[in-house]
C-alpha cells in the first residue's frame, strides 16, 4: 500500500520536505562567490549536478534570491568547491542565514586560496574546485537555476589516483531529507554491460 499525494494539493513546504527526502543522496555545491563590493560569500547548495561536458557545465539551484544567486548574476563567477567530510561543521555553518555583507569565510573562519581564472575564493581545504563562469540562469518558480562553464579544475594530488579523482579520499558530503548527512558508505564497481554481451534469451 502506497500514501499518495497530489502537489497541486499541497502547501510548497510539504513538497519541498518530500522532494528533499526522496531525490537522496544529493552532492553539495559549496559555491564561493564575491558581491560587486568585494565581499566573499561562501554556501552549501544541495541542488547540483552536471549539465553538460562539451562545453563542460555544471548547475546548482538557488531556491529564493540568496546572496550566492545575487553575486553571481552581478560578477559572472562563481567556485563550486567540493564538501568534504572533515569539513562537515564548516559546510553547515555556512548555511546560516547571515546578514548581507557578511562574508561566511570569515565568520565561520574557513580558509581561502586563490583561484587561477576567477575572482571568487577557492576553499583551501576542499580537494576539488570548479571554477565557473556564468552561462546562463533559468527562473523556475520560487527558484533559479544557474548554469556555470567551467573554466579551470583545481584537484589536490592527494586525492587522485592515477590521475583520476577517487571517491574515498575525495569523501564528499551528502544531503539526506531533514537536517540529515551522509557520507559515502560501500563502494561498489560495476561495469556497464554493452548489448553485444548481452546474454541472448532462452
Amino acid at each position: 500500500m502506497r500514501t499518495e499525494f497530489n502537489p497541486a494539493q499541497l502547501e510548497p513546504v510539504v513538497v519541498y520536505r518530500l522532494l528533499n527526502s526522496t531525490v537522496v543522496p544529493r552532492p553539495i555545491a559549496w559555491v564561493s562567490t564575491v558581491s560587486a563590493d568585494g565581499v566573499d560569500n561562501l554556501a552549501p547548495h544541495s541542488f547540483f549536478t552536471v549539465s553538460s561536458v562539451a562545453p563542460p557545465i555544471v548547475q546548482f539551484t538557488s531556491v529564493g534570491r540568496k546572496d550566492s544567486l545575487r553575486n553571481v548574476e552581478a560578477t559572472g563567477q562563481f567556485v563550486v568547491n567540493l564538501a568534504p567530510e572533515p569539513l562537515i561543521d564548516e559546510v553547515n555553518r555556512t548555511a546560516t542565514d547571515f546578514p548581507h555583507g557578511v562574508s561566511e569565510f570569515d565568520a565561520v573562519g574557513v580558509e581561502r586560496e586563490a583561484s587561477t581564472r576567477v575572482k571568487a575564493p577557492r576553499v583551501a581545504r576542499s580537494p576539488a574546485a570548479l571554477e565557473c563562469e556564468l552561462h546562463s540562469t533559468l527562473r523556475l518558480g520560487d527558484s533559479t537555476v544557474v548554469f556555470g562553464r567551467v573554466v579551470h579544475i583545481a584537484i589536490d594530488e592527494s586525492v587522485l589516483d592515477d590521475g583520476h579523482p577517487e571517491v574515498t579520499r575525495l569523501r564528499p558530503l551528502a544531503r539526506l531529507g531533514k537536517d540529515e548527512w551522509c557520507t559515502v558508505g560501500e563502494v561498489r564497481d560495476l561495469r556497464r554491460i554493452r548489448y553485444a554481451d548481452w546474454p541472448a534469451s532462452s
